[in-house]
C-alpha cells in the first residue's frame, strides 16, 4: 500500500516544466539520476478536459486520451508522490476541473504564469496573467479550496522589483505550497542575464518556498552549481530546465554520466513506456546538440520511428526483446478479458456478430431509429441501450433491452454510438423489421420526412408558424443517454 505524504518544497533539486522534454521517460531518468520533483510539461486546460483517464495494463500507466486516441498525459506509480502537473489555464473553473482528474494521480497541481509564447499569451494564459492578479488570484484560490493535492504556480519576474515582489505577496496570501520563480521578464530570453536579485528579493519577502528557476546559462554547469545559484537567489530549492535537457545526470551528485549512457537509459525509458517517436527524437537531439552534424546526429534526425531511432543507438536487439514482450502481455491481457466476458456473459442475450456501416443506410436514417419507431407503433417502452468501455483497448459493446429481451453485437466498435447501431442492428434482425438499409428499397421514414417538410413548406406560405411540433420531431431523433460509460 502507498503511503501519500505532503509534497515539500523546501531544499529540492526539481526538474523544470518543458514542452516536448517532461514526458514521461525524461521525468523517470531525472528521477534516476537525483532530481526530487519532476514537473511535467504545460497541457492546456481545454485539452485536457477532452481526455479520458485509461488504466494501460499492458505499460502499467495511467493515460489520458484525446478523442484522437492520442495520450496526452501519461504517468505510472514510479513518479506518483514526486510528479507535479502544470496546466496552462485563464479560467478558475477550468482548472478546477482538470485537476480533479488528474489529483489522484499526482503529487501536485501547479500553474504555468510564466510562457511568454505567443501560442499561451494570446489565450490570455502563460506571462499574459501577470498583468491581471485578479484572475490570478481566482485561479490559484479556487485550485486551494477545491483539491487536496497542494498548488503551486511558476511565474516569471516583472519589470520593477517593488511590483513583482507585491505580486508574490498576494500569491502568497491565496495558499499556495510554493512558488517558482524564472528570474527574467517575459520579454526576456535566455541569453539575458538572470536576476538573481529580484529572486533574493522575494524570497526574503515571503515565508512560502521560492524555488528559482534560470539559472542554467549562467550558473549551472555542473551539480555543484545547483547549491551556488540556490545561495545567490536565497531560495528554498531550485529548478533546472535546460540543463537538465542536455544531461539529465546534471541531478547526479556524483557528476556526470557520459552523454552516450545517458540517451541509451532515455531510451530505454521511451521504449518500456511507448513514448511517440517524434517527441524521443526531439529530446534526444537536444542531448546530441553540437554532435547533431557527425554521422550518428544525421542517422538521428533521419530515423522516422522509434525502431530506427534505437537502430542509431546500436539498440535494435532492445527494442525487439521489449516489443516482443508488449505484445505478448498485451496477447495474454485480451485472451484473460474476453474469458472474463464469456464468463460474465447473460445467456439470456441474442448475440450477433454485426457492425454498423452509415454508407449502406441512407442519410441520416439509422438502425437506433427503426428500433424506436418500432417499438413505438407495437406500444412498447422505447429501447435502453447500456454500454460498457474495455480499458485494454478502449473499444465499446453495448446492449439494448427491447421488450424484456436483450441484444447485443459480439463485435466490439471505436465509438459508443457505433457499438448502440450495432446492437439495433442485431434486435431489428432478430425481430425480422426492416432496419433502414438502402438495399431494402423505400423507406417510410424516408418518406414521412418528405411529407413533414412538405407541409412546412405548405405552413410557410400560409405564414404559419414555422417551428415543427416537438411530439413530431421525436419521431426522428435518435433518444441517447448522458450516462458516463462506465468500463469493464
Amino acid at each position: 500500500m502507498t503511503v501519500n505524504t505532503p509534497l515539500c518544497f523546501r531544499g529540492k533539486k526539481i526538474l523544470a516544466p518543458m514542452v516536448r522534454v517532461g514526458t514521461l521517460p525524461m521525468r523517470l531518468l531525472a528521477l534516476d539520476y537525483g532530481a526530487d520533483i519532476v514537473y511535467c510539461e504545460e497541457l492546456i486546460d481545454i485539452k485536457m478536459l477532452q481526455c479520458k483517464r485509461v488504466i494501460n495494463e499492458v505499460l502499467q500507466t495511467v493515460d489520458f486520451v484525446a478523442p484522437n486516441e492520442r495520450v496526452v498525459f501519461r504517468t505510472c506509480e514510479r513518479e506518483r508522490q514526486c510528479v507535479v502537473f502544470q496546466m496552462g489555464s485563464a479560467d478558475a473553473e477550468r482548472a478546477l476541473a482538470v485537476a480533479k482528474l488528474v489529483e489522484h494521480d499526482v503529487a501536485g497541481i501547479d500553474i504555468n504564469m510564466g510562457c511568454p509564447k505567443e501560442y499561451s499569451t494570446k489565450a490570455s494564459m502563460g506571462a499574459a496573467l501577470l498583468s491581471d492578479p485578479d484572475k490570478i488570484e481566482s485561479i490559484l484560490t479556487t485550485l486551494v479550496k477545491g483539491i487536496c493535492k497542494p498548488v503551486t504556480c511558476k511565474i516569471r519576474i516583472l519589470p520593477s522589483v517593488e511590483d513583482t515582489v507585491n505580486l508574490v505577496k498576494r500569491i502568497e496570501k491565496t495558499g499556495i505550497a510554493a512558488i517558482a520563480v524564472h528570474g527574467r521578464k517575459k520579454e526576456e530570453r535566455p541569453q539575458h542575464p538572470v536576476h538573481c536579485d529580484v529572486i533574493k528579493a522575494i524570497s526574503e519577502a515571503v515565508s512560502i518556498p521560492v524555488i528559482a528557476n534560470g539559472g542554467s546559462h549562467d550558473f549551472i554547469k555542473e551539480y555543484a552549481d545547483i547549491q551556488i545559484f540556490q545561495k545567490a537567489t536565497a531560495a528554498s530549492s531550485v529548478m533546472i530546465a535546460r540543463a537538465a535537457m542536455w544531461n539529465p545526470s546534471i541531478f547526479r551528485k556524483e557528476g556526470f554520466c557520459s552523454l552516450k549512457d545517458v540517451m541509451q537509459d532515455y531510451i530505454k525509458y521511451a521504449v518500456r513506456y511507448d513514448n511517440h517517436y517524434t517527441n524521443t527524437k526531439y529530446c534526444l537531439c537536444q542531448m546530441l546538440r553540437e554532435q547533431l552534424e557527425t554521422t550518428q546526429g544525421k542517422k538521428l534526425h533521419a530515423a522516422q520511428s522509434t525502431q530506427e531511432i534505437c537502430e542509431v543507438f546500436e539498440m535494435g536487439d532492445f527494442y525487439e526483446e521489449t516489443t516482443a514482450i508488449f505484445e505478448a502481455k498485451k496477447t495474454s491481457f485480451e485472451t484473460k478479458t474476453q474469458d472474463e466476458d464469456d464468463q460474465m456473459e447473460d445467456p439470456d442475450v441474442i448475440k450477433m456478430a454485426v457492425r454498423f456501416d452509415k454508407r449502406e443506410y441512407p442519410p441520416q436514417i439509422t438502425p437506433k431509429m427503426y428500433l424506436l419507431e418500432w417499438c413505438r407503433k407495437e406500444k412498447h417502452p422505447q429501447p435502453v441501450y447500456e454500454t460498457v468501455q474495455r480499458p485494454l483497448d478502449r473499444l465499446f459493446c453495448s446492449v439494448v433491452t427491447v421488450a424484456e429481451q436483450k441484444y447485443r453485437s459480439t463485435l466490439w466498435d471505436k465509438s459508443k454510438k457505433l457499438a448502440e447501431q450495432a446492437a439495433a442492428i442485431v434486435c431489428l434482425r432478430t425481430l425480422g423489421v426492416p432496419e433502414g438499409k438502402l438495399c431494402e428499397g423505400e423507406n417510410h421514414l424516408i418518406n414521412k420526412r418528405k411529407r413533414q417538410d412538405q407541409e412546412r413548406l405548405i405552413n410557410r406560405d400560409h405564414g404559419e408558424d414555422l417551428a415543427e411540433p416537438s411530439h413530431k420531431k421525436a419521431n426522428f431523433i435518435e433518444e441517447t443517454s448522458d450516462m458516463n460509460v462506465p468500463k469493464m
